[in-house]
């Protein structure tokens, strides 16, 4: 009875901190999404006069659909670049063991921990000392040396999983390793390729140092959101933050949702 007691304000305190790192995490958020319904130009909280033309002027401003498709557009580049770099690099990092695997085990990951600025700033150096202008082209250059280590490490979590005797049965059988790969690799590795994918486009899309330093003349909307807070502050900012956050839980639990999906319908499909 003792220890029942003891389980049930386990739970009630493990309900309560949930509840306060929930809060802690999302009133930031919640703040920017109220303000960007302010009528008024100044950032004021709370709101007092609501309306929704700031929304209007985001979505009727040619400028800012620039930007986003810019972001956009590295960002999808990004993702389907990083995730084919990362298959294979998941592949030599957890799965086989080969000369120098140790060193390479350290060194794809390198990129991760130098500061994105510091990064950003070498990229520019370097690109401008070949004579390359810094463009959006750059840009995904840029994110590809932060986020293709991030991916990796993401994949081989999938791979560390991986049951090889499940490819060597399917090589015994005299499956080629093409048909290896595409039937058997690939549907085995796919949460964690999936879940990389995911992470390589919302980094790539809000990413603002490394973006800063590479795109030259092709701003993006990270960039554009801190030229507008540093000067000239517009309730747009709000309104195109709180557009972004509403465009990434889309895209998580979209993803949640589709994952469900897939899970259920292979269970109904064994049964």
């Amino acid at each position: 009875m003792y220890q029942s007691r003891f389980t049930s304000a386990n739970q009630k305190l493990m309900r309560w901190w949930t509840v306060i790192v929930i809060l802690f995490l999302y009133m930031p958020m919640l703040a920017v999404v109220l303000a960007s319904f302010s009528k008024i130009k100044f950032f004021m909280f709370p709101v007092n006069i609501w309306s929704t033309k700031w929304y209007e002027s985001v979505f009727n401003s040619l400028s800012i659909r620039e930007y986003v498709f810019t972001s956009l557009s590295i960002a999808a580049v990004v993702t389907v670049i990083s995730v084919v770099m990362a298959i294979f690099g998941a592949l030599a990092f957890a799965r086989y063991d080969w000369k120098g695997r140790s060193i390479y085990q350290k060194m794809i990951l390198l990129p991760i921990f130098f500061p994105q600025a510091v990064l950003g700033l070498a990229i520019l150096l370097w690109t401008s000392s070949l004579g390359i202008t810094p463009t959006w082209h750059t840009a995904i250059f840029a994110h590809l040396v932060w986020i293709v280590p991030i991916v990796t490490l993401v994949i081989a979590i999938q791979v560390y999983g991986f049951d090889p005797s499940v490819e060597e049965a399917a090589y015994d059988l005299g499956a080629s390793r093409v048909q290896v790969f595409k039937e058997i690799t690939l549907p085995i590795l796919w949460p964690g390729i999936f879940s990389g994918a995911l992470f390589a486009f919302l980094l790539s899309w809000g990413n603002f140092p490394l973006s800063t330093y590479t795109t030259g003349a092709d701003q993006t909307a990270p960039e554009w959101l801190y030229a507008k807070m540093v000067a000239g502050y517009t309730p747009q900012v709000p309104a195109l933050g709180s557009l972004t956050v509403l465009m990434a839980a889309i895209i998580l639990f979209g993803s949640y949702w589709l994952g469900m999906h897939f899970k259920k319908k292979k269970q109904r499909a064994k049964t």
